[in-house]
């Protein structure tokens, strides 16, 4: 029984949680062949760009041509060295990005073997990787299209409001974020608004372009689609928009991935897998 003081007030509750339904089954199931799609696509992509790690700007590229970013490798005495080129910048790499251990020894490799698909060098492989998966991704984004459609998720979970677009709240939230100060209550049912504009980014801005960037590389997609040279600047230039696609979304990964851990990963975890989420209360229910 809840004591009441003298004057007849019920006395604060204790903070609690509740158990909100987050995810729908659609939502989880595309979420984690998301992850497996965009894990080989990454590695087997790095495989690809083994095969020639340069990218430069226009409709071609060969050795002779300038790059505005190259992974390679070069000799200093006995052994290798490995460095990143972006412009007229050189970093040195060894040990991962240009030159990396293999049996023992540095071996010239733009990505090492642990990263890619397959490990040893070989771009047809990797290649056929790369398309099956590409398209089982493709498949598995229009399935969530069509159900964020549907069901209302967008509108709902995504569109952001007038109110969170303003500056002042954009700014509260990064400083929210930047704080480590993660939502309790009503507000941890929703999204933010730096959640809802990293998705909407995402999904209906990098996604659509990686995509296009990756038919335009294609020469029987160019055969009967030539404007998608025109649109992308030549095959080079879509090649190298293509690859700052994918690792922009692999930095989304990356901080998601940091959010989920420290925002509660057992509770992120558990929402993704039986939609179930706790939310912490500042007041229980009596």
């Amino acid at each position: 029984m809840t004591a009441i003081d003298e004057s007849g007030a019920l006395p604060p509750a204790l903070p609690g949680k509740i158990y909100i339904r987050r995810h729908s089954i659609v939502t989880r199931l595309t979420h984690w062949l998301n992850v497996l799609c965009l894990t080989i696509l990454l590695m087997s992509g790095m495989q690809i760009f083994n095969a020639h790690p340069s990218l430069y700007w226009g409709q071609y590229g060969a050795d002779a041509d300038p790059s505005w970013l190259q992974i390679g490798s070069f000799e200093d005495g006995d052994s290798i060295r490995g460095a990143l080129r972006i412009g007229s910048l050189t970093i040195p790499t060894t040990g991962l990005l240009g030159a990396s251990t293999e049996n023992d020894q540095l071996t010239a490799r733009a990505f090492p073997a642990w990263a890619t698909i397959p490990g040893y060098q070989d771009l047809a492989t990797g290649r056929r990787w790369h398309f099956f998966f590409a398209w089982l991704f493709v498949v598995n984004g229009l399935l969530y299209l069509l159900y964020g459609f549907l069901a209302g998720h967008f509108r709902r979970d995504l569109a952001p409001t007038a109110e969170e677009v303003k500056p002042r709240t954009i700014w509260h939230e990064i400083k929210e974020h930047a704080g480590l100060r993660f939502p309790k209550g009503e507000a941890a049912r929703h999204y933010n608004v730096l959640q809802k504009l990293t998705y909407i980014v995402v999904i209906f801005v990098l996604l659509p372009l990686m995509l296009a960037t990756g038919l335009t590389m294609s020469p029987g997609i160019d055969a009967g689609y030539p404007f998608l040279l025109d649109i992308f600047g030549g095959r080079q230039s879509a090649r190298g928009i293509h690859f700052i696609t994918a690792w922009s979304i692999v930095l989304f990964v990356v901080i998601h991935v940091v959010m989920v851990v420290l925002s509660g990963l057992w509770n992120n975890i558990r929402s993704m897998v039986t939609g179930r989420y706790a939310i912490r209360t500042e007041r229980s229910e009596i």
